[in-house]
């Protein structure tokens, strides 16, 4: 089975009938054919501000200025991480347009057919993690709602579990709706990202302008200097926040591939991202900044949660409106950034019991059980612990990939064999050391020194505290080198082959 490269480079299988018999194929994780790739720039414009634009990411921002930084300095922050992250985002995105494949199955290349399982669910449980904050929050923008709307017997109801039973019931409604979009299967996704790309910037702006009025106009909100100047005390919260924004995507910057399988061209992918995530994030940081900024003008307090802080808003229209182009966002984000990926990553774990839509409701049903309300519960958790912890990991992961696709494959990979036993990747039962190790090494330098939240004050491994704070480039970093280093006598061996031949 010899594929064939199309226009734009991008590989096509054609027929993959011989594949059918394999455990390792179904029809969701097979390589998209070229005459299906036709996603445009719009499609990955859209896609990422759909995706940017959600409560969480507003809260991401918000919460650096709870943490004491002024607008300057939360928005160079910000800036500096998306720009970081996007750089393994558009590489790793390379091999979903050449070749038609999500992520799991690119992780086979490097990890063997079965250990990209390890990569794959690793990526699939923060996923679900993700899936629940967002869900979270949604419902709890519908919470607010309908209690502007039918008054103080909703909003006052008992409680249960230690939230009231009508929060509980729209944390339920908000999960449901999600469930039976993704049920639908990836193209309705696609279609909501579309729809919703145009206007879910119109709920924040509702907000900033609210509380520009009420504030007096953007002079008392750009004059706050924040609690921590410029000196040490700036510099000891900046790198764990910039660790923590890299973070935010960092999931991303491993699937991505499940996006850019059907991407029109690499340059249509590449033109749509680079559009994309830096504007739709500035856009939202700056916005979070100063109506969170203005809010502590108005009432003496940093609120970081939008809903939280729209509830204290006099008119019950300027809630309403905002909180439903907000709750659309969340829904327009929580599809493309939590959902898709980890039903691929399920499906791949067992390709022949579990499709897109049962790996889609499994997601939904991990993501209550892992009980967001408490992740999202405080900026410092929400930062420190849980970004900060999970980023390391993945950053490990995404050194391997990165490594081993670019300086490892040079982009080659044999596309049929990412399916079959038989083949190239199959490695040792399936399994592939090296990427374990590397992954082990740059996971140990990331995050064997957290510290602060669940962690212990010294770090897990004390004389590592240190690197924590920089938890996703050691990940990065450590991971990357490793695998080249590991790979070197396997590199110097096909050379002396070639050079025979």
């Amino acid at each position: 089975m010899e594929p064939m490269t199309r226009e734009h480079s991008r590989v096509d299988l054609g027929d993959v009938r011989a594949l059918r018999g394999s455990r390792f194929f179904n029809d969701e994780l097979a390589p998209v054919p070229v005459e299906k790739r036709t996603w445009t720039t719009y499609n990955y414009f859209a896609l990422w501000m759909g995706m940017a634009h959600n409560i969480p990411s507003y809260a991401l921002a918000a919460s650096l200025i709870a943490l004491g930084m002024n607008w300057l300095q939360a928005l160079i922050t910000i800036t500096i991480g998306n720009l970081i992250v996007l750089a393994p985002m558009l590489l790793n995105s390379h091999a979903g347009t050449k070749y038609g494949i999500p992520f799991p199955v690119f992780a086979r290349a490097f990890y063997g057919l079965r250990g990209a399982n390890l990569a794959a669910l690793l990526r699939a449980f923060i996923a679900c993690g993700w899936f629940g904050i967002q869900t979270w929050v949604g419902g709890e923008a519908i919470y607010v709602i309908v209690g502007r709307l039918a008054g103080s017997g909703w909003r006052d109801s008992a409680v249960i579990g230690g939230q009231h039973w009508t929060l509980w019931l729209s944390f339920a409604v908000f999960w449901v709706v999600q469930m039976l979009i993704i049920w639908r299967g990836m193209e309705a996704v696609r279609k909501f990202e579309n729809w919703t790309a145009p206007l879910v910037s119109v709920g924040f702006l509702i907000l900033l302008g609210y509380v520009l009025v009420k504030a007096g106009g953007f002079g008392p909100i750009l004059h706050d200097n924040g609690k921590l100047g410029w000196g040490p005390g700036f510099w000891k919260v900046f790198a764990p926040s910039l660790m923590a924004m890299i973070a935010f995507w960092s999931t991303l910057s491993l699937n991505m591939p499940d996006f850019t399988r059907f991407g029109g061209s690499q340059r249509k992918q590449m033109r749509g991202q680079i559009l994309g995530l830096p504007t739709t994030m500035t856009f939202i940081a700056i916005v979070a900044i100063l109506t969170t900024s203005g809010g502590h003008v108005l009432y003496g307090q940093d609120i970081w949660d939008p809903a939280q802080l729209a509830d204290k808003f006099s008119s019950p229209i300027v809630v309403v409106v905002a909180l439903i182009a907000l709750v659309l966002a969340t829904i327009s984000a929580n599809l493309a950034a939590n959902v898709v990926s980890p039903s691929y990553d399920f499906s791949n774990a067992f390709p022949k019991r579990i499709t897109f839509a049962l790996g889609g409701l499994i997601t939904g049903v991990i993501g209550v059980l892992i009980q967001p309300w408490r992740l999202y519960s405080d900026p410092s958790i929400y930062i420190f612990a849980w970004l900060g912890f999970y980023g390391g990991l993945l950053g490990a992961v995404a050194g391997v990939l990165v490594a081993g696709y670019w300086a490892v494959k040079r982009t080659r990979l044999k596309l049929a064999d990412l399916y079959l036993p038989s083949g190239e990747y199959w490695f040792t039962a399936g399994w592939h050391w090296r990427a374990l190790v590397a992954t082990l090494i740059g996971a140990v330098l990331a995050v064997g020194g957290a510290y602060g939240g669940p962690f212990p004050a010294d770090g897990l491994i004390p004389v590592l505290k240190p690197l924590y704070d920089y938890n996703w480039v050691m990940g990065f970093v450590g991971a990357f080198v490793a695998y080249v280093l590991l790979n070197l006598p396997l590199n110097a061996h096909r050379n002396e082959e070639e050079t025979s031949v």
